[in-house]
């Protein structure tokens, strides 16, 4: 985790912060299918046992000190987009292994008809699998954000799946980082403390982006080699 904007270490520093406690490991899902409930059951158990969980608590504490403060290092399972199979999969199997687990929701996703669920998934980059059928509910509700919230952290990945580089203009800011949060903020009676964009772009990439998600009032941004805390 490093403060943003910033250089990455090298890699032997990398390597030797990584064997010495120092960072978190973070472990991408996007769907997880009933059919695979055995093969997630078994991926989360097996880190359970070999890490930490890591609450929002945790990572405050840990970036506040730069120490982290467990027997086990420490890992962060995170669920990208807002699956349906994600709130009745993955939470409850997360929970069973003893872990948080961090659902980052696309939350216009949520908002779409079920009927039309299919096709906005397909034209915004949602992955779907054999076991989506059209006409099937494919989101989870804002009633399971709201339940998966109260044991494990719920944040916005934007509205729409969006690209950092595809917000030029006010009303997308609005649309994919100022609303979501307040949608999340209200329906979990929490502050969301994280974002993250399609393709896992860095905080410091886009300066107005950046700016915009300071004011919104996150506090992590979720990348592809990092978790940068937005001071």
């Amino acid at each position: 985790m490093t403060d943003a904007p910033s250089r990455l270490p090298s890699f032997a520093a990398q390597e030797q912060a990584l064997r010495s406690g120092q960072y978190l490991r973070v472990v991408n899902y996007h769907n997880t299918p009933h059919a695979d409930t055995e093969k997630i059951r078994g991926e989360l158990q097996e880190l359970a046992r070999h890490f930490a969980p890591v609450g929002l608590d945790d990572l405050d504490r840990f970036r506040a000190t730069g120490r982290w403060h467990k027997d086990r290092p420490g890992v962060i399972p995170v669920f990208y987009e807002g699956y349906r199979n994600n709130a009745e999969v993955a939470g409850p199997l997360a929970e069973e292994a003893g872990l948080t687990a961090w659902f980052f929701i696309c939350t216009a996703f949520l908002d779409v008809p079920v009927a039309e669920q299919y096709d906005y998934a397909n034209a915004h980059d949602i992955d779907l699998l054999e076991e989506d059928r059209k006409g099937d509910r494919l989101a989870m509700t804002w009633d399971d954000v709201a339940a998966l919230s109260r044991r494990h952290v719920v944040t916005p990945h934007t509205a729409s799946h969006a690209e950092a580089a595809s917000l030029r203009t006010d009303e997308d800011l609005e649309r994919e980082i100022f609303t979501p949060k307040r949608r999340m903020d209200e329906v979990t009676g929490q502050s969301a403390p994280a974002t993250a964009f399609l393709w896992g772009t860095p905080f410091g990439a886009h300066p107005r982006v950046d700016e915009a998600l300071r004011e919104a009032g996150y506090r992590y941004q979720f990348g592809n080699t990092m978790i940068q805390y937005l001071d």
